[in-house]
């Protein structure tokens, strides 16, 4: 598992917040998301400078991860439910809200600030309301961008952003910036969008910076417990390992206050079932504790020098096995067990070295390994930190010069995705076509594909057709979607 499982404080309303993240560290959680509200770490309150203080070393000595939320009920106003919000008429209320929790979430490190649009009033058009969406959002990526926090725009059902479409638009009619990215509630999926939450995830991979755990039936925005709806926990599991999301995700259950202990309780049982492997699985995925790997990332911690005789070891200690044999036989969309070991070594060095180092050592990985070495290396990069993805980007290039369909189609996942220009990126899902990399493999596909890349596609295909040999199924259906 590369993210860490947490609650939200919101599902503790009736619990002081010192004994509420103790309760959930002591059930096993890792993470927390934790909404500022008049009870818990209230941003209005006369303390709230010792107070950040105070639970910063809380969450330190709980060993708890932490993304802020901002859904408070009547924090802002005592008789109106979540007003104002950033589509009324005076959103600066708003606006002040969350730049003093932007303030907060920098004292606490946490992921992120969560926050949402809000619903438009009848008397506010649409455009308006687009409009004070837009503006009230850059106001507080000003105050973030001062602090280095990310924000996470949450789609909310029956608010003004309600689908994960929506809030992809903002983020690109803003300038898609860096530190705008998405919280996504699971289910939310269910509940008002056209595809189901594996789906989501994978089409927000990359932006992800927030996840809420939850379950709903089909047009019905109610938080229930799992196995109460209609997700399918799993699935949903899966494809953020799959996407390599290595932040929180936290239950979100806000209305459950009244027996938070045994609900949080009965939250993580079903948690770790769903990622328990079926019967049909491999005998070892990366939620669990391999005694070989846990020893070898302690390694790593110790002497960085370490990962170069680790490295090469992983396949022989952990399994080669592909991660969905079933549907995925090569490993080449979903990648394999040796691949998930290796990643977790690369974000072990990314923690102990700094960016020049790490670019270095990232390289000479890549160089002398061999081809599953640098596979791991490949879908490992989304570990690396801003300074060194320039290296990075050396790697994926060199990868998609080869012909080994596992390196093409490793580099162009996630960290192909976030960081190859448009024209190398667009080369390189033709270069999954010429040498049979299916496209699924490769991450934000439908996002990123434009009217050039259709047009390159459209001409790869006549020229197959003039020489009389099949156009793959891959591009067909990309042309068809793209018509």
């Amino acid at each position: 598992m590369t993210f860490h499982l947490g609650y939200g404080t919101n599902g503790f309303a009736n619990h002081r917040l010192d004994d509420a993240l103790r309760v959930i560290a002591d059930l096993g959680y890792t993470s927390v998301a934790l909404t500022l509200d008049h009870h818990h770490l209230d941003p209005y309150g006369d303390d709230v400078v010792s107070a950040t203080d105070h639970v910063a070393v809380l969450l330190g000595r709980l060993g708890l991860r932490c993304v802020v939320e901002t859904g408070a009920r009547y924090l802002l106003d005592p008789t109106h439910k979540h007003h104002p919000t950033l589509v009324c008429d005076e959103p600066e209320r708003r606006i002040d809200f969350l730049h003093r929790a932007v303030r907060i979430a920098a004292e606490l490190d946490a992921d992120c600030v969560s926050f949402w649009s809000g619903i438009r009033p009848s008397s506010v058009d649409p455009g308006t309301a687009w409009r004070r969406m837009r503006d009230g959002t850059a106001a507080v990526l000003d105050e973030a961008g001062a602090l280095g926090v990310r924000l996470g725009l949450e789609p909310e059902p029956g608010m003004f952003v309600e689908r994960l479409a929506d809030a992809l638009r903002l983020r690109e009619e803003l300038g898609a910036p860096d530190l705008l990215g998405i919280t996504l509630d699971v289910g939310h999926c269910v509940a008002v969008e056209p595809e189901d939450a594996a789906a989501c995830i994978r089409r927000a991979a990359g932006l992800l910076v927030n996840v809420q755990l939850d379950d709903m039936r089909t047009g019905v925005h109610e938080h229930l417990e799992f196995g109460e709806g209609e997700l399918d926990l799993p699935a949903t599991l899966a494809a953020l390992t799959e996407v390599g999301y290595s932040g929180v995700a936290a239950v979100e259950l806000p209305r459950h206050s009244h027996a938070a202990p045994d609900v949080a309780t009965r939250a993580i049982a079903a948690l770790r079932a769903a990622l328990e492997p079926g019967p049909h699985d491999v005998e070892w995925v990366s939620d669990v504790d391999h005694p070989w790997l846990v020893d070898a990332e302690q390694r790593v911690r110790s002497d960085p020098a370490a990962i170069r005789t680790l490295f090469p070891a992983v396949g022989r200690k952990v399994g080669r096995a592909a991660l969905r044999p079933e549907s995925d036989p090569q490993g080449l969309v979903h990648g394999t067990v040796d691949d998930l070991a290796r990643t977790r070594l690369l974000a072990v060095l990314a923690e102990v070295l700094d960016a020049p180092a790490l670019a270095g050592e990232v390289a000479e990985l890549y160089r002398y390994g061999d081809d599953a070495e640098r596979r791991g290396v490949l879908r490992g990069l989304t570990t690396l930190p801003p300074d060194a993805v320039p290296a990075g980007l050396e790697i994926v290039r060199d990868a998609l010069r080869a012909n080994d369909i596992r390196l093409v189609a490793a580099a162009m996942g996630e960290f192909g995705a976030r960081n190859l220009d448009d024209h190398a990126w667009r080369h390189g899902v033709l270069k999954c076509l010429f040498v049979g990399v299916p496209l699924a493999a490769v991450v934000e596909l439908s996002r990123r594909t434009d009217g050039e890349l259709l047009r390159m596609v459209a001409d790869y295909a006549d020229e197959r057709r003039a020489a009389g040999r099949d156009v793959p199924a891959d591009a067909e259906r990309l042309l068809e979607v793209g018509a």
